[in-house]
């Protein structure tokens, strides 16, 4: 409750009272007159409370008469009344209730019992509740207040001393804070002015309020004191300390900054009295050296030795001035700093170096304060550096500590032994080996260095700065100082000012970039205020630029010292953000330096690596000046005693074998990792730096890279292997993945930083590459893994990288390490693949210079020699079609390029991946490249048919350009619409270049020269040297040209024609005729070659043939189109030419195939007239060229379909055509008068080729140096008909002879003997062969041709028949072949290589039939009567007639027979018309001797002839009997008598001479001819008989030869009854049986032609001498014989008609 509530009035009243009471009560018997005052106070506080409201405020108004009893009773020193007084003056100030006169008398009091001795607690504590609850104690009152605490403080108690000192302290507070209470009432006022500058006089304080002069007054005493001088307001001071004096000034300083900055006058104090008087204590301290006791100059006095307690207070007075006033004291702060600095030195004490360290430490936390040191001094010309100072002393002073030991510690002696200070020290002097060191001391943190060991303290929490002896003010001795404190520290302040700085310019950074960036850049960054004031950035470059060397001397020294992991982070760390300070602001030697310090420390010790030496050259050497002292940064000692956690390779070449990871390495290495993952954006040039580190680190440790260029925990490859531990062994995947995410953490870097990167990994990799060269050691990847994993994440800009990145790799493709390049080149393919495959913004398809710029390495691999980096190049090829093809555009020629880069010398491999790509290609990309592509493809895909290192490879490129050729006839128009539009494109920039347009078969259109590609590399192959390539390539070419040449255009035929097809012809004429005749030895061993095909001339034949039907089909299908071309003819004469050679080729094959050419080229059409085209066209409005067109599609013509491409593409370019009337066809003369030029030049061919062929072999020559075959005969000779066909309109005469010769010389050639059974048949069966057949229908064609021709043709029937006739009498009378020997085909033998006639005669036997139907036909026709063809038919006819049996073949003179009585059936009746013309008086003769020599016959039926046969025969014999009968002697009187004179002769000769009239047993076995026997003598009889008998001699001839016979016939049936009787029994000889029956059967016959005869016609005679026989032949009744009695009966019969009743005489002589 509060002092002045009621309650508390009303307490005090009453406490009072008691108070008064007591007091009254205790002076009772000693004090009256105090017990009198005691009474009467009682009723004057009554008396107060009774009249007054506010009682408290009356009680202070009388305060003097209501304190009055008590100053009385503290006047009696009696201790109890005393105690009782103070406390009842104690409550009175408590309720404030003491005025000021009141306060002045308690107080004179008190100090009364000061001088007395009495209670002095109790004083103190009512002095400090006086002063503290009110302040109604001023000017000397207070002073003499204060005055009497110090006198309490210089007691001989030490608890009143302590109390007074608390007192002391706590009253000064209350002045100066009583001064800050009145500066804030009077805060609002209007200030009064400021006193006027310079007033010298201290005295002057009338300006100040009454507590800011007490104050000031109480201030400016505390100085005189503690100088030793006396005071002017503190009268009555007895004694003073120094030390507490500088306490009061420091507490002053510290808790009042305000006061002294507010008021001039308190500053001036700062100035003048405060400074001058540290600056002049702390004079020992400057001049002392620590074992020196010599006087200086300056001071003859002896050198005061520095005193503990003043020189750390002064420390502490410094602090605290520097801390809050040194803005007012820049000058003086100088000093003081400097003075600090000099007190780290090495020959100060201990204790001060220790006391000093911990004051650094304090500035060390406080960065602003720096920054404004940086700023006031360190910036200013001609003044100290003293920033600058501060981190060199500070690293000096470390160095010093490893340098110096503590030998000269005075207070070392003063630890007690057990000590683990100097323990620990000793045996390190002692040199007993650090073993036992660590061995005591394992999990103490420290440094170690060269011996040197000094332990790590926990000495402040990081960022405040705790001392420890700067607070031990109650020491009077130098207190001894434990090992490695003062290193602690100093480590501390380092850390501190490091942390403090870069953390302060950082977050101002962040802020100035803010701001920027809210202000847009619109104004300059520089700071408005003060156009004085440097700008931020400067001071921070100053700073840095300050204190970089001696941090980065300290940092590395402890670093390489440190043992401890705590540490060593604290101090990576410190490093780190150092470099990456000067890295933003861009200060690139510091940066450089304190990265260079992190690597080194990241690698074994003395590893070589140039980069890191090189640029530490830059800075290590210096020795930087810290006040005359010379620092030398010290190099890394090698003995650090660290745990091993890897030994591996050395990337680089050591002199050792192998090299050894600490874990400090490792942490290192992961700051390392650090610096580059979180500031790659400064590191700038030093990338270098790091990656360079980090490849070596990566070697030693053993990882490899993996997929997109990670780094992977691997073996390496050879030396002794790395050896890890398990420690680091979990660490390494976690620095694998640091790794990568460093370089994935490369997307967030600027543009510039990157290409710093970019740039570091290139020339990291080049010396990788130097050091792979020349030997076989496995390379560093590290580089080339990186630069891949950076390309990959950086796609979304990596046009500004890509062309170092990838013109780098590339050379690493071509290194000569297999390793380096396959990396190289998995390098370069991921980066296309990924590139091409990432989201680009815009779109690789809106950005073609993009894409091309992708993909322009992979063209640059294919000028890699070495296959594994092309077969890299050709999977990638393969991958980007399969996941890009479709979106490649622009890209398609240098991918179409990659793929077609193949050469011979590449293995079978890499051409198999690049054909496959190229598969692809076609298969699935033709439509979405730009139509421009598609003679790339063309070229590429020619390339692969011509390559020769995998033959199936060439055959299925052939097979992807006849779908290249079918994807160009599906879209044929559009590849037109684009290639034309781009050809206008070409046309217009050839224009302004002047050039001509560079394409080639130029004057074509577009889409033409893209089928003239496609045929010319299709040409080519047809001439390549393996056999099958060329075969598909023909079939390919030809099937193409036939299916799709409709598309081309009228004039690109003739590019076909003279470039394509001639010039293929004239090559592979040439490599035919010129080809290799040796025998080829089954291919691989494995590969049979059939005979066939086993010489190159016989492979090549193969070709020859394919391309010569190839392009006779093309004449054939293409007529029209290329008839429209000027020089048909003169084509046409070409081809006929080739047609030719390939004729007369000595091979079988090409021979034959040429004859089909030819024969295919006859069937060609002549196209319709166009007066006789179908009128639907016209109406169609079609243009007539394109009826032409479709109409040379070849014999079955394609019908009009309105959609057709060719029509379509015509139409096209009939538009122009269009507009004017079409022109008037040609008249229908001319055209066929060319094409007779082009059928007679054909004719002229053939007969060339006819007569060539079938010239037999001149006598000369052993062996016929070449027969050609009978299939090649046979084919040249079918091909007359298609020809003649041609040119049948002026077939001569004498092309007629030639015709002839050509057939008769094919006929005749023979055959070898090994082609025989596959020709000839066998000899019993009558077949003709082809050729045979062949030479007939020749004939057959052309007398068909005759026969419908005009009369002018007939003249060359006889020609025809002289030819066939020739052709019969091969049947008897094989043709010779020139002298060759041939034999028949019976006897040759199949092996040897003899010549083998053929079997004539069916042949001969189809000739004669051909001829009896020729003659059917032709018989009456002038010409074939005025040419005696009759006559020579029979003239021809005789050879096998006369031969009969001795005929080759039996059939032969049965046709023979036959045919001569059909022609005689045709040819007697015309002979008998034209009897009186003489034209067939020579016939007749021949005729005669024709029968004569069949039916009389020499030759002698063989002896196997059946009954049946010979029956057979005879009846043919019989049917020339009949013939004379009905056709010749009918007509006896139209016939020469000669010839009727010796058909008379003949037949007599055969009715009875045909049996000889004595048979013997010998030639019982001949049959005999009765029939015929019969037939002649019936013949004979009715021309007897005829009553046309032209001459009596002829009937004589006839009547003599009947009565011989009957004579005959009576003799013989005679004989017959007499020898049957005789032999009883027994039968009678066969032939004698075979006589009588023949008797008998004439003697039937005679009766019968008797019968029809008229009467008149018969001589009486002959009557006579029949009757005659008939006693006779009654007698042959009783004869045994079966046959004989069948006879007679036939014989008997007619006689009946004899018997009649006699007729009378009729007189007259008539009968």
């Amino acid at each position: 409750m509060s002092t002045s509530s009621p309650e508390a009035v009303k307490k005090l009243l009453e406490n009072m009272q008691t108070d008064l009471r007591s007091l009254s009560m205790e002076c009772k018997k000693k004090f009256p007159p105090v017990k009198e005052a005691a009474e009467s106070g009682i009723v004057k506080i009554k008396t107060i409370a009774a009249r007054n409201t506010d009682i408290l405020a009356a009680l202070k108004e009388n305060s003097s008469e209501v304190v009055q009893p008590f100053l009385m009773g503290c006047g009696t020193k009696e201790p109890k009344i005393t105690q009782l007084c103070l406390a009842a003056i104690q409550r009175l100030m408590t309720h404030e209730v003491v005025s000021e006169a009141a306060a002045g008398n308690i107080i004179n009091m008190l100090w009364q019992l000061m001088e007395n001795g009495l209670e002095e607690l109790k004083l103190l504590q009512t002095v400090l509740v006086l002063l503290t609850t009110n302040t109604v104690v001023h000017d000397e009152v207070l002073s003499k207040a204060i005055v009497l605490c110090f006198r309490l403080h210089f007691t001989k108690d030490t608890i009143t001393n302590n109390t007074a000192a608390a007192t002391v302290r706590q009253v000064v507070t209350v002045v100066f804070e009583r001064m800050v209470a009145e500066d804030e009432r009077f805060k609002g006022m209007a200030d009064e002015p400021p006193p006027v500058q310079g007033n010298s006089n201290r005295r002057s304080v009338s300006t100040l309020r009454p507590s800011a002069k007490d104050a000031y007054m109480l201030f400016q005493d505390l100085c005189q004191l503690v100088n030793a001088d006396a005071p002017y307001w503190l009268v009555g001071m007895t004694e003073m300390t120094r030390t507490f004096g500088l306490e009061l000034l420091e507490s002053v300083l510290n808790d009042f900054p305000g006061v002294f900055l507010q008021h001039q006058e308190f500053s001036f104090l700062l100035k003048e009295r405060v400074c001058p008087l540290v600056i002049k204590l702390f004079s020992p301290n400057i001049k002392f050296r620590q074992g020196s006791s010599g006087g200086s100059s300056a001071s003859p006095a002896p050198v005061e030795k520095p005193y503990f307690p003043i020189c750390m207070r002064l420390l502490r007075v410094v602090s605290v001035l520097i801390k809050h006033f040194y803005s007012l004291l820049v000058t003086e702060c100088e000093i003081f700093l400097s003075l600090l600095v000099k007190f780290l030195d090495g020959e100060k004490p201990q204790w001060l170096r220790a006391v000093a360290v911990e004051s650094v430490h304090r500035l060390c936390v406080q960065p602003h304060l720096l920054r404004s040191f940086c700023q006031s001094y360190d910036m200013k010309q001609h003044s100290t550096k003293v920033f600058r100072d501060i981190v060199n002393a500070l690293g000096s002073f470390i160095q010093s500590l490893f340098i110096v030991p503590n030998a000269g510690n005075p207070a070392s002696t003063n630890t007690p032994v057990g000590g683990s200070g100097s323990a620990a020290q000793t045996a390190a002097q002692s040199g007993q080996g650090l073993a036992g060191v660590s061995g005591v001391l394992t999990t103490q943190a420290a440094f170690e260095y060269r011996g040197t060991w000094i332990p790590l303290m926990t000495v402040s929490v990081q960022g405040s700065a705790k001392a420890t002896y700067l607070e031990m003010l109650d020491k009077v001795e130098p207190p001894s100082i434990p090992e490695g404190y003062a290193m602690s520290v100093a480590f501390s302040a380092l850390l501190d000012l490091v942390r403090g700085i870069t953390s302060m310019i950082e977050k101002e950074l962040a802020k100035e970039e803010e701001d920027a960036a809210t202000r847009d850049g619109s104004e300059a960054p520089a700071s408005q205020g003060n156009p004085q004031e440097p700008l931020a950035h400067q001071v921070w470059e100053e700073m840095v630029n300050a204190c970089w060397c001696g941090l980065l001397a300290a940092l590395s020294l402890l670093l390489d010292a440190s043992t401890d992991e705590t540490a060593t982070e604290n101090i990576l760390k410190a490093e780190l953000t150092m470099a990456t300070l000067c890295g933003r602001l861009a200060l690139v030697t510091p940066r450089d330096a304190f990265i260079t310090a992190i690597c080194k420390a990241s690698l074994p010790p003395h590893y070589a690596l140039t980069v890191l030496s090189s640029n530490a050259a830059n800075f290590s050497n210096k020795t930087y000046s810290i006040q005359g002292q010379s620092v030398q940064i010290i190099s890394p000692s090698s003995e650090s005693h660290q745990q091993v956690v890897a030994v591996g390779q050395p990337l680089t070449v050591q002199p050792q074998g192998t090299v050894v990871l600490t874990a400090k390495n490792i942490q290192c290495m992961r700051t390392l990792l650090n610096l580059a993952h979180c500031h790659g954006a400064v590191l700038g040039t030093s990338w270098q730096l790091v990656l360079a580190t980090l490849q070596h680190l990566v070697w030693i440790l053993g990882l490899k890279p993996g997929v997109g260029g990670v780094l992977k925990p691997g073996r390496a490859v050879e030396g002794p292997s790395t050896v890890l531990t398990t420690a680091v062994m979990t660490d390494l995947p976690v620095i694998s993945n640091i790794l990568s995410r460093l370089f994935e953490s490369s997307q967030y870097l600027d543009d510039v930083s990157l290409h710093h990167l970019i740039n570091a990994l290139c020339s990291l990799s080049m010396e990788a590459m130097e050091m792979a060269y020349g030997n076989n050691k496995e390379p560093s990847l590290f580089a080339v893994a990186k630069l891949l994993e950076t390309g990959l994440v950086n796609m979304d800009r990596i046009e500004i990288l890509w062309r170092p990145l990838t013109a780098h790799l590339l050379e690493v493709c071509q290194h000569p390490n297999a390793r380096m390049r396959e990396w190289g080149a998995e390098a370069v393919t991921s980066l296309i693949k990924a590139g091409l495959s990432y989201k680009h913004d815009p779109p690789l398809s809106q950005n073609q210079r993009l894409q091309l710029l992708l993909l322009n390495p992979l063209k640059e691999l294919s000028n890699v020699l070495h296959a594994d980096i092309r077969q890299k190049q050709l999977e990638c090829v393969l991958q980007i079609l399969q996941s890009q093809g479709d979106s490649l555009g622009p890209g398609w020629p240098l991918v179409l390029g990659v793929i077609g880069a193949i050469r011979n010398d590449q293995g079978e491999s890499l051409i198999r991946t690049a054909f496959q790509c190229l598969q692809l290609v076609v298969t699935d990309f033709l439509p979405t490249m730009p139509c421009t592509c598609l003679q790339i493809v063309v070229d590429v895909a020619g390339s692969f048919g011509l390559q020769n290192q995998e033959l199936n490879i060439s055959l299925t490129s052939i097979g992807l350009l006849w779908n290249i050729s079918d994807y160009f006839f599906q879209r044929g128009e559009t590849i037109t619409n684009e290639l034309e539009r781009e050809e206008v494109m070409l046309e217009k920039q050839a224009l302004e270049k002047g050039e001509p347009l560079n394409r080639p078969f130029h004057p074509a259109p577009p889409f033409d020269c893209l089928w003239l590609c496609l045929y010319a590399k299709l040409g080519e192959m047809c001439v390549d040297p393996r056999p099958a390539v060329r075969k598909s390539a023909g079939q390919t070419l030809f099937s193409t040209i036939a299916a799709h040449g409709t598309l081309l255009q009228q004039p690109t035929w003739h590019i076909v024609v003279w470039k394509v097809l001639f010039h293929l012809l004239d090559r592979v004429r040439k490599s035919s005729t010129t080809a290799d005749k040796e025998k080829i030895e089954s291919g691989g061993g494995n590969i049979l070659i059939h005979h066939s095909r086993d010489t190159a001339e016989k492979q090549w034949a193969e070709t020859w043939v394919l391309t010569l039907a190839g392009v006779a089909r093309i004449f054939n299908t293409r007529r029209y189109p290329l008839q429209q071309l000027g020089d048909f003819f003169k084509a046409w004469e070409v081809l006929l030419d080739h047609i030719q050679s390939a004729a007369l080729s000595k091979n079988n094959e090409v021979s034959l195939a040429a004859l089909k050419s030819f024969q295919e080229i006859l069937q060609i059409v002549t196209p319709v007239k166009d007066t006789e085209k179908p009128e639907a066209l016209a109406a169609m409005c079609v243009p007539p060229v394109l009826v032409d067109a479709l109409a040379a599609a070849g014999p079955g013509r394609p019908l009009l379909r309105s959609d057709s491409l060719a029509e379509r593409l015509a139409q096209r370019y009939m538009n122009s055509a269009q507009a004017q009337p079409p022109l008037p066809p040609p008249p229908g003369g001319a055209e066929e008068l060319d094409d007779s030029a082009l059928w007679w030049s054909a004719w002229n061919t053939w007969y060339r080729t006819g007569t060539e062929c079938t010239r037999p072999p001149p006598p000369g020559a052993d062996k016929p140096a070449f027969i050609p075959s009978q299939p090649f005969l046979t084919a040249l000779v079918q091909i007359f008909p298609a020809l003649y066909q041609h040119v049948k309109s002026g077939f001569s005469m004498e092309d007629l002879r030639k015709l002839g010769v050509i057939l008769h010389g094919a006929v005749s050639v023979p055959i070898s003997s090994d082609a025989s059974p596959f020709i000839l048949p066998s000899y019993t069966e009558a077949v003709l062969t082809s050729l045979q057949e062949a030479v007939l229908t020749a004939l057959d064609v052309l007398q068909k041709a005759i026969c419908v021709g005009p009369e002018t043709l007939q003249v060359m029937y006889p020609a025809i028949f002289e030819q066939l006739l020739l052709f019969v009498e091969f049947s008897c009378k094989p043709p010779q072949y020139g002298k060759v020997e041939t034999k028949h085909v019976a006897n040759a033998k199949y092996n040897q290589a003899e010549w083998v006639a053929l079997n004539y005669v069916p042949f001969a036997e189809r000739s004669l039939e051909v001829v009896v139907d020729l003659y059917h036909k032709t018989a009456c026709h002038k010409a074939v009567i005025n040419e005696k063809v009759l006559q020579n038919i029979i003239k021809t006819l005789r050879m096998p007639l006369g031969l009969k049996y001795a005929c080759p073949a039996e059939s032969t003179w049965k046709l023979a027979v036959s045919s001569l009585l059909k022609v005689l059936s045709i040819g007697l009746p015309v002979a008998r018309q034209h009897a009186s013309s003489g034209k067939f008086d020579t016939m007749w003769p021949e005729l005669a001797g024709a029968f004569e020599d069949f039916l009389f016959t020499k030759s002698m039926p063989p002896d196997n002839l059946s009954i049946q046969e010979f029956q057979k025969n005879e009846a043919v014999d019989v049917e020339v009997v009949q013939l004379i009968s009905t056709e010749i002697l009918p007509f006896a009187n139209f016939i020469p008598k000669d010839f009727v004179g010796q058909i008379m002769a003949m037949l007599n000769r055969g009715s009875i001479h045909s049996q000889s009239s004595s048979f013997t047993e010998a030639e019982i076995d001949i049959r005999m001819r009765e029939d015929f026997s019969k037939v002649c003598f019936e013949t004979l009889l009715q021309f007897s008989f005829s009553n046309k008998v032209s001459t009596p001699q002829e009937g004589y001839i006839s009547r003599m030869a009947l009565s011989v016979l009957l004579q005959r016939a009576q003799d013989v049936l005679r004989r017959y009854v007499e020898d049957e009787r005789l032999s009883g029994r027994c039968p009678l000889p066969r032939q004698q049986v075979t006589e009588i029956i023949f008797v008998l059967k004439a003697v039937s016959t005679l009766m019968d032609s008797l019968k029809k005869t008229q009467p008149e016609n018969v001589d009486g005679n002959t009557w006579a001498q029949v009757i005659a026989l008939y006693p006779t032949l009654v007698e042959c009744i009783t004869c045994s014989s079966s046959e004989v009695s069948s006879a007679l009966k036939e014989a008997l019969g007619p006689f009946k008609d004899f018997m009649q009743p006699p007729v009378s005489k009729v007189q007259n002589g008539e009968s």
